[in-house]
């Protein structure tokens, strides 16, 4: 009891809760390390493709959605606790509505509504991100395997003989994919384990050479179980899977060394299956590839596993 007499319990006014919840929301903001010219990117790196803004707008998007429905959810629950609390005065229980049909179909249907809206514009990106139809400059055939990566660089090399369409180390690789290739490619590739660094940043995993400005297509194989294909600042992963081929392709417009990942729980050693990606002028590439031939890394290091028939029946009845 009160020393007033009155049997009512003290209760800490309501504004200094709201202060102290607008406290810890604003520590919380500015506690993740991001400066103001990180905020606007949500989390995310700093594209590095040209395809990646893309991504990041989509990203970007589907933040603003979920803050608009977060305030208007809270505003509603803020409004029914502050105007619709039991007064210390009245006991008597307020009026009930059993049902209303205007406010239920209104939760129904606004939902709805933005979820189709988000699965637009996420089936427009989508659809773009992944298309095929323009002929790259550049085709790499990454091979996942446990615990690490490899890359056939899929190209005609000075004094390589070859041909990466009737290579049998490809043969994994659908023909859908192998009408692309150059011609006479013999090509040359890189591999490595999970003790692989890159010699100048030190970084672990192998290294995926990439020209700035063109267009490179990855062609994704593995050789055991599903791995993913991630270099984070591209915004943008596949997974690889053994027996399909996935692919998609993006135009690096950055240079400089990225870091990459599985990014797929693949097995015990999966953290160890890092890469790094080194985007440099085409000059550079080129001679990273003479470089490579020189080394005795000819031809193609073997795909994978090849594809199950219902998977070549299903890739032919899509086509």
């Amino acid at each position: 009891m009160s020393p007033n007499g009155s049997d009512r319990s003290p209760r800490r006014p309501m504004r200094r809760k709201l202060l102290q919840a607008l406290t810890a929301g604003l520590v919380l903001a500015t506690a993740t390390g991001c400066t103001y010219k990180d905020f606007p990117r949500l989390g995310m790196p700093t594209p590095t493709t040209e395809e990646a803004p893309r991504i990041l707008s989509l990203w970007q998007g589907s933040w603003a959605a979920a803050l608009a429905v977060g305030v208007l959810v809270w505003g509603l629950i803020l409004w029914s606790a502050f105007f619709h609390r039991r007064s210390r005065t009245k006991v008597e229980v307020p009026p009930q509505t059993r049902y209303n049909m205007p406010i239920e179909a209104l939760y129904t249907v606004v939902p709805l509504i933005i979820v189709s809206v988000l699965f637009y514009f996420t089936a427009r990106d989508e659809s773009k991100l992944l298309d095929l139809s323009k002929k790259p400059d550049v085709t790499i055939n990454v091979v996942g395997f446990q615990w690490s990566w490899g890359f056939n660089y899929v190209t005609p090399v000075d004094g390589v003989t070859g041909d990466a369409k009737t290579d049998a180390n490809l043969d994994a690789i659908p023909n859908r994919f192998k009408d692309d290739f150059p011609a006479n490619a013999g090509g040359v590739y890189d591999v490595g384990t999970p003790g692989t660094r890159n010699p100048q940043t030190g970084n672990p995993g192998p290294t995926l050479w990439l020209p700035k400005g063109k267009t490179v297509r990855f062609v994704l194989t593995s050789r055991d179980v599903i791995h993913s294909f991630w270099v984070v600042p591209f915004l943008m992963k596949q997974d690889v899977i053994p027996g399909h081929t996935n692919a998609f392709q993006v135009t690096p417009n950055q240079e400089g060394t990225f870091l990459g990942k599985c990014a797929e729980l693949c097995g015990v050693d999966h953290s160890r299956m890092l890469f790094n990606v080194k985007v440099v002028s085409p000059d550079l590439y080129e001679k990273h590839l003479k470089d490579l031939a020189k080394k005795g890394q000819t031809g193609y290091i073997p795909a994978g596993i090849a594809q199950t028939s219902h998977e070549k029946n299903r890739e032919t009845n899509n086509l």
